[in-house]
């Protein structure tokens, strides 16, 4: 019999992509989705690469309903979700209490199940949102960062307090349980459908040519395939029970994605001039979503991935080919 995996969030853009890996590795999966509507849109998005269907189940992250028979009989959860926006909310609550009280509601689940496999979906912002400390030369998966640095975004704070909640509920009320985390950086790649995150509606923003000058700052950048497959890969690796795996290829650039896109499309209008930084600064007076960047002005991060490579076996997809992948997808499906 394969085995069972529950995937949450299942409609999300790095979910969908995890639901095809899983499938196509074997396992058969049910995804957990707030509305039952988006199941035939799901099923639909995989559809093009397997003639396989998952099953679903309704549940929610701020909801007790439904936990208890969605993890009935699984060997394995898969926990990606959590909300990631492309603006802060007014509000930093709303983006921390659903994720952490999400990540705490879906473990405790789970160990009332007596479900011990245990993945999550985390952030390279849980590693890097804060200086890196003196003496080091890389951030590596023994990094975190701090949740009360002024600086960091609600995001960043809800990353990171929602996996440090899921290491301390795994040492203080389940230590049967294996757990393993993933953190990747910024993600790119070609979507599955026309629904996908906040990081490839950046390159859409790129496409769309909204800015008319790119911020200096950049990303930890990874391909969504390679994080996917490391989602499947750990299932069966007894090594990464108990580990954080950052899942990055490198640091790129702002401008370098663009500049990518368009040595791809060199009769597109892609902007690829570079802002001062006093001219971000002075916009951040009055936008919040710009005030949430300058902590990152000019600011690159130097990235240890050797545990991502190692447990794949193999080097990270290049990403500025991931870059331009994602571009065409958008092109070519008409979404920009």
């Amino acid at each position: 019999m394969p085995k069972i995996v529950l995937l949450t969030g299942a409609s999300g853009y790095i979910a969908k992509h995890i639901a095809l890996q899983l499938l196509q590795a074997g396992y058969h999966v049910r995804g957990t989705i707030r509305d039952m509507t988006r199941a035939d849109d799901i099923c639909a998005a995989l559809a093009p690469h397997l003639d396989t269907r998952l099953d679903f189940v309704q549940v929610d992250l701020t909801r007790d309903d439904g936990w208890a028979a969605a993890l009935t009989g699984v060997d394995v959860l898969v926990h990606t979700a959590s909300p990631f926006p492309i603006t802060q909310p007014d509000n930093a609550d709303d983006l921390i209490r659903p994720a952490v009280d999400g990540t705490l509601r879906a473990l405790r689940a789970a160990q009332a199940a007596g479900v011990a496999r245990v993945i999550l979906t985390s952030s390279t912002a849980a590693i890097n949102g804060s200086a890196l400390p003196p003496g080091d030369v890389a951030f590596d998966e023994t990094n975190w960062t701090d949740p009360d640095d002024p600086a960091i975004s609600a995001y960043t704070r809800s990353k990171t307090l929602a996996e440090k909640a899921a290491w301390d509920f795994v040492t203080k009320e389940a230590p049967d349980m294996q757990l393993t985390v993933i953190n990747p950086g910024f993600v790119v790649g070609a979507p599955l459908d026309a629904r996908y995150g906040s990081s490839v509606g950046v390159i859409a923003r790129i496409l769309q040519r909204k800015d008319p000058m790119l911020p200096n700052v950049g990303f930890a950048a990874v391909d969504v395939v390679d994080v996917a497959e490391l989602h499947v890969a750990v299932i069966d690796q007894p090594a990464t029970h108990g580990q954080r795996i950052m899942a990055v290829d490198r640091f790129i650039w702002f401008t370098e994605i663009a500049q990518a896109i368009k040595a791809a499309y060199p009769s597109s209008r892609i902007v690829t001039r570079v802002a001062p930084d006093f001219v971000v600064r002075l916009l951040a007076r009055f936008d919040p979503a710009i005030r949430s960047i300058v902590p990152s002005l000019g600011r690159q991060d130097r990235i240890d991935n050797s545990r991502a490579m190692a447990t794949l076996g193999r080097g990270m997809r290049q990403i500025n080919k991931s870059v331009v992948a994602t571009a065409a997808y958008l092109i070519d499906h008409k979404l920009v």
